[in-house]
């Protein structure tokens, strides 16, 4: 008999149409209670299936093996449950063993049906994916990363890899981390008695990517409209809740664009992914939103989320984005109640790099909407930004959410050439490193755009986890490399 997926049984609303169906499933044991309900689950979706078992009618070494945690193939006739929490239920015939848990060794891992720790289900993280908390998660960072595909797809855009090995640093902060062929003892010295990496596999000294931008803006000046999707790096000693030194970017380049066109582009992307995640994983969702609204209750008023977490995705598809400048956002917060009172733990003043708190005022309590800023000040920005006419500012934007502040950062780009090698000279970035990137400014430069969106950061606001390491299969994070 061919298998039975649990979520094809259960998404059928009417148990009166599958009732008598034979059915296969196969799948992990969650719990079993009175010697006769096992409920099995079998990753496809949150809820369990029970099955029913007439305890005389199989042999005794197979009931002993019917464990929390084993896994489990059960052959049986769909029949209508009396049950208050399922609509319908196996009457199983045949039961078969797939692979034994010890229930002694269960008791000891986050396998055992009780409440755990974050901290322990980190600790676990080879069995996290069997809980209903990670299940939800990693199936809704699967709904996101289709529904990106789509979205871009469906806009005209092509999907671009860009290099995961690269000789150039995106961002110029030099977090980055070597990829290196030499012997770490004994490397190759030059006549400086430094490493010579004319020696190395690339001939060069090369890292891992930090973002694929600066190659998907080759593509667009060839392409018009193209996107990435894929790993990047940082080897920032950071072991903070939003911190990762692994995580996965979209980028999209868009050609004969401004910042405007820009900012249409993003607020009509996220609207697009938050809905999508409303109307595709309401299960999952609603799991997620109903455990956020009991955390919620354990934490002081003061530090509660005035929004749960349904609502703020609906916030973001239901509102427009409120536009505004840096600067006004700096007078804003100058004028605020909280900077008015020193509530604010960090300063505001015009150069500074917005906090998340000052980001957070500005969309919950000023504008009740998500908000774009643009027009940053240069100094805290990078190179390839456009100058803007007043020489202080870069048609620059960040993209602010509830409960979480920046999630989009982006820009126009720097499309003259005179103008960009101002900026490599004033950022101390060897041309000879970027030749490539400066002589698309020669060969027909038009004005362009794009973003970065950490698909991370996303997942996190989503699904309401408040800990970056926790929306990513297998975390890097410094002294932390396992799997």
């Amino acid at each position: 008999m061919k298998r039975t997926i649990i979520s094809d049984i259960l998404k059928e609303k009417d148990s009166k149409k599958l009732e008598g169906e034979k059915v296969l499933i196969k799948g992990w044991i969650k719990a079993f209670r009175s010697n006769r309900f096992i409920q099995i689950n079998d990753g496809s979706c949150l809820a369990t299936i029970q099955a029913v078992i007439e305890y005389e009618n199989f042999e005794e070494d197979t009931l002993k093996k019917i464990t929390i945690g084993s896994a489990i193939s059960i052959e049986g006739k769909l029949v209508s449950s009396i049950g208050s929490k399922q609509n319908i239920e196996i009457q199983a015939n045949k039961i078969e063993i797939i692979g034994t848990a010890n229930p002694e060794e269960v008791q000891k891992t986050i396998l055992q049906p009780k409440k755990h720790s974050m901290e322990l289900l980190r600790e676990q993280g080879h069995l996290r994916f069997r809980t209903n908390l990670f299940g939800a998660v990693f199936r809704i960072r699967h709904s996101i990363s289709y529904a990106i595909h789509k979205y871009f797809n469906d806009n005209g855009f092509y999907y671009i890899n860009t290099p995961i090995i690269t000789g150039s640093d995106a961002e110029g902060a030099g977090e980055m981390f070597r990829v290196s062929t030499l012997d770490p003892k004994t490397p190759a010295l030059n006549e400086q008695g430094e490493v010579d990496y004319t020696k190395d596999f690339f001939g060069k000294n090369v890292n891992l990517t930090v973002s694929g931008q600066l190659e998907a803006e080759l593509a667009a000046l060839g392409l018009g409209k193209v996107y990435t999707f894929g790993p990047t790096f940082r080897a920032e000693n950071s072991n903070t809740s939003r911190h990762l030194a692994e995580f996965w970017m979209i980028e999209p380049e868009i050609a004969f664009a401004d910042i405007h066109d820009d900012m249409d582009l993003t607020e009509n992307c996220l609207k697009y992914l938050c809905d999508y995640v409303l109307k595709n994983c309401s299960e999952d969702l609603q799991f997620l939103n109903d455990r956020e609204i009991q955390e919620e209750k354990q934490k002081p008023q003061n530090q509660r989320n005035e929004m749960s977490l349904m609502d703020r995705l609906k916030f973001v598809t239901e509102n427009p984005f409120k536009r505004i400048t840096y600067s006004e956002a700096i007078k804003i917060l100058l004028n605020s109640k909280p900077h008015k009172k020193k509530k604010f733990k960090f300063p505001v003043e015009w150069g500074i790099d917005l906090q998340s708190e000052h980001e957070r005022y500005l969309v919950e309590k000023e504008f009740k909407s998500p908000v774009i800023l643009i027009d940053y000040p240069a100094e805290i920005k990078a190179f390839y930004m456009r100058q803007n006419d007043d020489n202080k500012t870069v048609a620059a934007m960040d993209v602010l959410f509830p409960g979480i502040g920046e999630i989009v950062g982006g820009s126009q780009r720097e499309e003259r050439i005179d103008v960009l090698r101002k900026k490599c000279a004033d950022f101390n970035i060897p041309e000879e490193e970027l030749w490539w990137y400066l002589e698309t400014r020669k060969f027909g430069s038009v004005p362009h755009a794009g973003f970065g969106l950490g698909l991370e950061r996303l997942v996190m606001f989503v699904t309401g986890m408040t800990n970056i390491k926790d929306v990513i299969p297998f975390p890097r994070t410094p002294q932390n490399a396992n799997f």
